[in-house]
């Protein structure tokens, strides 16, 4: 190779590195679908926080062992609606926030990773149906242009056994939308999905177990981090595309740093730990903010106005009123 192409090639490096870096970090929220509507602007209080992007999660429900896939139907919360999905980006947009729409399945008494079927028919069916629900949202995501768009969350066993439906799903969505996209891998399942390339970012859904304690410091977080990060630094430079943290957060209990799914079976039981789950996110951001391979997050979540939580708001992962919302707000007005 000539001096001369290895110097195009160097200033083309730089020249991509200096777009990334200029666009900062993606400082986003997780804005729970309300079961009715607004009555002030939810997305004025995210704002104040320092976020640069809200991500709108409206959820489809496929019954455990069957094809359907329902969604935006009467009795869903107005938040996950089309009329609760548009305006809550209108509002975002009006205030200078960028949107991430994330249409995702919930499947009642199990979990989407383990979404499987015995004969393709059924496949078949399957996924016709989700075509139809993804590209329910993915209209409203073109007229009212939204910045990002996740074509799935989460499957396991669907992005092994049926990789080439992914893959000519993504091929679709690209001939019609121009914003980014993603996919939003589980924390230990990102390095099995096979469609990177066609996608802007590597997300993961990033609930990484890091420490039993029942309150870790910070240091000792960010060293049970180093490992994770150089694997997953290896990861971006191998697909040659950022990481986000498509969902990323700590339940405000002991032992948070931990085996967050594990907790979940049990969190009313736990005692509230506010200190543990800021120091979680603090050496999240400690440990990832200057690395460049790292595109940025979305932390969950927020209860507009209140509404939308499961009955435990003081030990849930939102730091809502809570000793990590300012050092949140630090974070996010102080770096880009």
């Amino acid at each position: 190779m000539s001096l001369k192409i290895r110097l195009l090639l160097l200033f083309a490096l730089v020249a991509h590195l200096n777009i990334l870096n200029s666009q900062g970090k993606i400082k986003g929220i997780t804005m729970v679908a309300p079961p009715r509507a607004f009555e002030s602007d939810p997305t004025l209080p995210i704002k104040e926080l320092g976020a640069n992007y809200i991500k709108l999660v409206p959820y489809g429900f496929t019954p455990l062992g069957k094809t359907i896939v329902k969604f935006n139907m009467d009795r869903q919360w107005w938040g996950e609606k089309d009329i609760g999905v548009k305006e809550s980006i209108r509002l975002a947009h009006a205030n200078n926030i960028k949107v991430m729409l994330k249409p995702q399945i919930y499947i009642p008494g199990s979990w989407v990773g383990d979404l499987s079927f015995d004969t393709d028919q059924e496949w078949e069916e399957w996924e016709n149906n989700y075509r139809d629900f993804i590209f329910s949202y993915l209209d409203i995501a073109i007229e009212y242009e939204v910045e990002l768009f996740c074509v799935g969350t989460e499957y396991k066993k669907s992005v092994k056994e049926r990789p080439q439906f992914w893959t000519n799903l993504v091929s679709e969505i690209r001939d019609s939308y121009c914003g980014e996209l993603t996919y939003s891998a589980n924390w230990d399942n990102f390095e099995n999905i096979s469609f990177w390339n066609q996608l802007d970012y590597i997300g993961i859904s990033s609930y990484f177990p890091l420490s039993e304690e029942i309150t870790p410091d910070v240091n000792k977080l960010v060293k049970a981090w180093k490992p994770i990060v150089s694997d997953l630094k290896a990861y971006s430079n191998e697909f040659d595309r950022q990481i986000i943290f498509t969902e990323y957060g700590y339940l405000s209990v002991d032992g948070c740093a931990g085996k967050t799914w594990e907790l979940e079976k049990k969190v009313h039981s736990i005692p509230i730990n506010e200190k543990a789950q800021s120091n979680s996110i603090e050496a999240l951001f400690t440990t990832l903010w200057s690395e460049d391979f790292w595109a940025g997050g979305f932390l969950w979540k927020w209860f507009p106005e209140g509404m939308g939580h499961e009955g435990y708001p003081e030990r849930d992962y939102t730091p809502q009123n809570k000793l990590s919302s300012s050092m949140i707000k630090n974070w996010f007005e102080n770096n880009d």
